[in-house]
């Protein structure tokens, strides 16, 4: 394979019948359980896709769900359960492939790590059954584990001017909102964090939201279960600054997508963090309806991952 591996090693010799002998032998890599960095590049990475797609055009809901990795996580478009098992991956595409779905990308961004990929944007289906043609968002992440390329992660969400279009019927088309005042939505939310009160906070939020926190698995979805977040995170003294941002906007609907800091005043300690806010009108006022926050890839994956630089240097 031409790859470079260091490890730590431990040899014990003993004299033997007039020869030194090895009578212990211990070899790791270093440190334990590392994985070795797995070069792709962007086009590579729009090519897991197909893969996956070919695994929809085979019918077959194992054949899709074995695209997954060990402990992956989907959140599917059209199921509100989180399938974070083969079997419950399985029992989603047992229904979903009924529909003879194929998948075309329509707007791709990729990111790579060591071992680790991204590929975020818009992709469109085709479903052989009915003709019916449906658009929607999608993240996948990428690990690579036991000589492939695995889905760690898949987030598919229907686009927001779907989910907001009953909402938006009847009413007076409006001027749409800026990029700017789009990104001024997260320091209303930010100045909430600043008050230090969980309530303050959580009015930020819409009364049908959605909140996907970075450090809790359970998925907040009405006012005192987000304000019950907020008491433990506003500990920390939170103060947010936005690094990248790319927004979209519709009637009555806007999102902004990126990466954030934070400075948490209670420890001095900076965690970035990748950050989706969906924002919806009420009223004269923009709320918050769907807010997803996580880890940066590089801090979910063994921070331990060899460099290419040290592999071809060792």
């Amino acid at each position: 394979t031409g790859d470079k591996v260091k490890a730590r090693y431990t040899y014990t010799y003993v004299y033997e019948d007039k020869q030194w002998k090895i009578a212990h032998h211990h070899s790791s890599v270093m440190p334990e359980n590392l994985y070795i960095s797995k070069e792709i590049n962007e086009e590579e990475v729009r090519g897991l896709f197909q893969l996956w797609n070919s695994a929809l055009a085979t019918l077959d809901s194992k054949a899709v769900a074995a695209r997954y990795a060990t402990n992956a996580c989907l959140l599917p478009t059209v199921s509100d359960v989180p399938r974070t098992n083969e079997a419950g991956i399985i029992d989603y595409f047992d229904n979903f492939l009924q529909k003879e779905p194929q998948g075309e990308i329509l707007e791709s961004n990729v990111h790579i790590g060591d071992n680790w990929c991204q590929d975020t944007g818009i992709y469109e289906f085709t479903l052989g059954a009915t003709g019916d043609v449906v658009k929607a968002r999608y993240s996948f992440i990428y690990r690579f584990e036991d000589g492939q390329w695995k889905i760690a992660h898949h987030h598919s969400s229907v686009m927001p001017e779907e989910q907001l279009a009953a909402a938006s019927s009847g009413k007076a088309s409006s001027e749409r909102i800026s990029d700017s005042e789009v990104r001024s939505l997260f320091h209303l939310w930010n100045d909430a964090l600043a008050t230090g009160s969980p309530d303050t906070v959580a009015k930020r939020y819409s009364k049908n939201p959605c909140l996907l926190p970075t450090v809790s698995d359970i998925p907040r979805t009405d006012h005192n279960s987000i304000k019950d977040y907020f008491v433990d995170f506003l500990k920390k003294e939170p103060q947010g600054e936005i690094l990248e941002s790319y927004v979209t906007a519709g009637d009555d609907w806007c999102m902004d997508d990126g990466i954030y800091e934070f400075t948490m005043g209670a420890t001095g300690d900076k965690v970035k963090a990748r950050y989706s806010f969906v924002y919806a009108k009420e009223g004269d006022e923009w709320k918050i309806a769907h807010h997803h926050s996580s880890q940066m890839p590089e801090e979910v994956v063994p921070k331990a991952a060899v460099k290419h630089s040290e592999l071809s240097s060792a």
